[in-house]
């Protein structure tokens, strides 16, 4: 069967779920039912959905949950995370609870530069190209007000263009290393735009600066582009309080909790191995919120991890210590979010989680997103150094297992209370409903 096809795009939603189900399902009725069943209702809301994205077929649904008691600088957050996996927002709520106790969490933003470079070739001296950018670069700022003219009014815009030289690594290559202001705005449109304007300034300049040879004057652009990895566009969250307050758990002392809960934070700074696990169970609270309010998971994830490497090694983001019978646990992680553009004015979820969160500004996003991040590992280390990870984690977990073998709600009411008092795992789940049924 030919597979492939022409012209899909200008399709009609209703030929592509045609051509698709026909072409790649055994059972297509099945398949055309399952893809209409995640429709809404209402068209306008699925118009909106559609415009999304391009060749959209149904809509792909995430669980929306809240994680409330948060008390973030004296005052109280109900954080929304939309994700599937089990256990991450009720170890979130846990967390916020026990520290809500605790004082709560302190943060504060250290700095919001963001940045974009414009990558471009250059066959000549590179001190004549010096000289050519301190002579233009006023050039480059004045070239870009149409575009930075309502941010500037704003108190945003160009903060700084630097001339950088990457001849040693790629022959005749160098850099516009711009950093921008972008406000409530995550801003990477604003960005892109006004490094294509630098790129044409660029061009055209060159061909008019004088002590340019014709060779000199080509120069080539390559791409222009903003980066996602934002060392200076940085938030820190952190947890302290007395070591005696530390530990619910009296299978261990406090001292023991905190000497242990320490080293296992210390051991992810120094082993890759367990620094990556480490740290994605923090984008397990970060993604969450990142998605539940309509910003780039991925680009935070990829800046996030860059900056987990910036020393040469990959490492913990989260830090820890103990100083005079206190015990301290924070983070400072990179974190580019907006709150105004892209979805966060057009999702109707999305605008329902910024209200939640009372409409915060960008950097108020920036320390809960931190907040939810710090806090997931916490409780993640706080189950790994003392009942294991496995016991709660696996009990958030049994409802997945009984759903994949479409469990009734009694035997749903049954195995729950059976399992409050035995081990969860995949296979003791399957015998116990196996002995329900039999």
């Amino acid at each position: 069967m030919n597979r492939t096809i022409t012209g899909f795009s200008k399709l009609t939603k209703t030929e592509k779920i045609n051509w698709l189900v026909d072409t790649y399902f055994t059972d297509a009725t099945s398949a055309k039912s399952l893809l209409k069943q995640y429709w809404n209702e209402d068209n306008k809301l699925q118009q909106l959905h559609d415009e999304f994205i391009e060749n959209t077929i149904t809509n792909y649904y995430l669980p929306l949950g809240v994680a409330p008691n948060f008390l973030i600088n004296d005052r109280v957050y109900a954080i929304p995370m939309a994700i599937e996996e089990s256990s991450v927002v009720a170890a979130a709520s846990k967390a916020a609870k026990f520290w809500y106790d605790r004082g709560g969490f302190k943060t504060e933003v250290i700095s919001t530069e963001k940045i974009g470079q414009v990558h471009f070739m250059f066959s000549g001296e590179s001190s004549k190209l010096e000289q050519f950018f301190k002579a233009t670069k006023s050039t480059f700022i004045e070239d870009a007000q149409p575009l930075t003219k309502n941010m500037e009014k704003r108190g945003g815009g160009i903060l700084d263009i630097k001339l950088v030289n990457k001849t040693q690594h790629i022959d005749n290559y160098y850099q516009l290393h711009a950093t921008f202001e972008t406000l409530d705005a995550m801003g990477a449109n604003f960005i892109n735009s006004c490094l294509e304007q630098f790129s044409k300034t660029l061009k055209r300049e060159a061909q008019n600066f004088e002590i340019f040879s014709s060779e000199e004057k080509n120069i080539q652009v390559i791409m222009s582009i903003l980066s996602n990895y934002v060392p200076n566009c940085l938030v820190r969250a952190e947890v302290s309080c007395n070591i005696e307050e530390l530990t619910e758990n009296q299978d261990i002392s406090a001292q023991e909790f905190a000497e242990k809960f320490v080293q296992a934070v210390n051991i992810a700074e120094i082993e890759p191995y367990r620094a990556v696990t480490h740290n994605k169970g923090i984008m397990n609270g970060i993604d969450a919120v990142v998605l539940a309010t309509g910003n780039d998971f991925r680009a935070v994830e990829a800046g996030v991890h860059a900056y987990a490497s910036r020393t040469g090694q990959y490492s913990s983001l989260t830090h820890a210590k103990i100083e005079d019978g206190i015990f301290t646990f924070w983070m400072e992680i990179p974190l580019a979010l907006g709150t105004v553009g892209g979805l966060t004015k057009l999702h109707p979820l999305v605008k329902l989680a910024l209200e939640l969160l009372g409409e915060p500004s960008a950097k108020e996003l920036m320390q809960i997103v931190a907040v939810a991040g710090l806090a997931q590992n916490f409780a993640a280390l706080r189950s790994l150094t003392t009942t294991g990870i496995q016991e709660g984690h696996m009990k958030m977990h049994l409802m997945n297992i009984l759903n994949q073998f479409e469990a009734t709600l009694e035997e749903k009411t049954k195995l729950i209370a059976h399992f409050k008092h035995n081990t969860v795992t995949h296979s003791a789940v399957v015998e116990a409903i196996d002995n329900l049924r039999h």
